[in-house]
């Protein structure tokens, strides 16, 4: 084939080539790659028919173009999962800081709640977490070992189902915020309610300080999560019921979208709270030097990663505005 007639045939697909170079589309890595099939195509055919031709050199460019676009999307791809665990997820979690303390502050009276309820009536344990699970627990008590309950099943099972747990209860404190925020709150009070309870009940068998450092390896990162999650559910709640400027749906929207990716910001800490339960809690025997410092090192990584780090950003944030 003539050159002239190669190119009249393919110089309409060549500029719409160029186009999708230039355009949005440039960053759908299934465009690029089809593009790149084709032009490649073409360039052979040119290095073979038309070895030192203007036609061999524009295909060449333009094959080159498309390369280069690729690989720098792949190294966007990266810096962007990088920058959003990084700076925009802290950048997020510091604007919902204030839902976060009416999270926490609902927890925890909840918690003095239920201990102090226990405290006045012995049975109360009964009636929040059922007959079936205290008669165990009563049971392993006499045993010896009040925890047993950890090491049932094997560890890589009871990894898949906590963890499946964790995702289960956080995602439903976040949707429970549909109920304009009272359904996240009842929620966080009946989870505090619970907790509260079950140590003051375990204290009252004598085994609070076994049972704190065995159950919080786990709980430190578990709990916070179910309080982090909650936050993620009122900013939903509250984009209902305070609009502000947006129409009602346009706010329910934007919040809805900012509590999903609080929730999402949750994944690498659900993860790390079933491997320490179905791996590492089961061995009730740890020494309590061991337990204490996993307890220690997880609670720092949740303060630093959801308060300090963010609130650091922020304050960055607002001295490069002012300079």
């Amino acid at each position: 084939m003539r050159e002239a007639a190669f190119v009249k045939r393919n110089v309409k697909k060549w500029e719409e080539f160029e186009d999708l170079l230039n355009s949005e589309g440039s960053r759908d890595p299934d465009k690029l790659s089809e593009l790149f099939v084709k032009v490649t195509d073409d360039l052979s055919f040119a290095r073979t028919q038309y070895p030192q031709s203007k036609t061999h050199q524009y295909l060449n460019g333009l094959a080159s173009k498309v390369h280069l676009k690729i690989y720098r999307n792949k190294s966007e791809d990266k810096k962007r999962f990088i920058n959003f665990w990084r700076y925009e997820m802290p950048h997020l979690f510091y604007s919902v800081h204030t839902k976060l303390f009416y999270a926490f502050l609902i927890f925890a009276v909840a918690i003095a709640i239920g201990a102090i309820s226990q405290q006045v009536d012995n049975d109360f344990v009964r009636s929040v977490l059922g007959d079936g699970y205290v008669n165990m627990t009563l049971e392993n008590i006499e045993e010896g070992n009040p925890l047993a309950v950890y090491g049932g099943d094997s560890e890589m099972d009871m990894f898949f189902a906590i963890t499946f747990n964790n995702v289960k209860v956080s995602f439903f404190a976040f949707a429970a915020g549909l109920l304009v925020s009272v359904g996240t709150g009842m929620l966080l009070f009946y989870n505090g309610l619970m907790v509260g309870t079950f140590f003051t009940f375990l204290a009252q068998q004598g085994f609070m300080q076994k049972a704190f450092l065995v159950v919080m390896l786990h709980g430190t990162l578990e709990l916070s999560a179910i309080v982090i999650a909650g936050a993620a559910g009122f900013v939903m709640g509250n984009s209902i019921l305070f609009p502000g400027t947006y129409s009602r749906m346009t706010s329910f929207l934007r919040g809805a979208k900012t509590g999903l990716k609080v929730i999402v910001g949750l994944i690498p800490f659900f993860i790390m709270a079933g491997f320490i339960e179905g791996f590492i809690t089961r061995h009730t025997d740890m020494p309590d030097i061991i337990n204490l410092l996993v307890i220690l090192a997880s609670a720092f990584v949740i303060i630093y990663y959801y308060i300090i780090y963010p609130i650091k950003l922020n304050n960055a944030k607002q001295v490069v505005r002012t300079s």
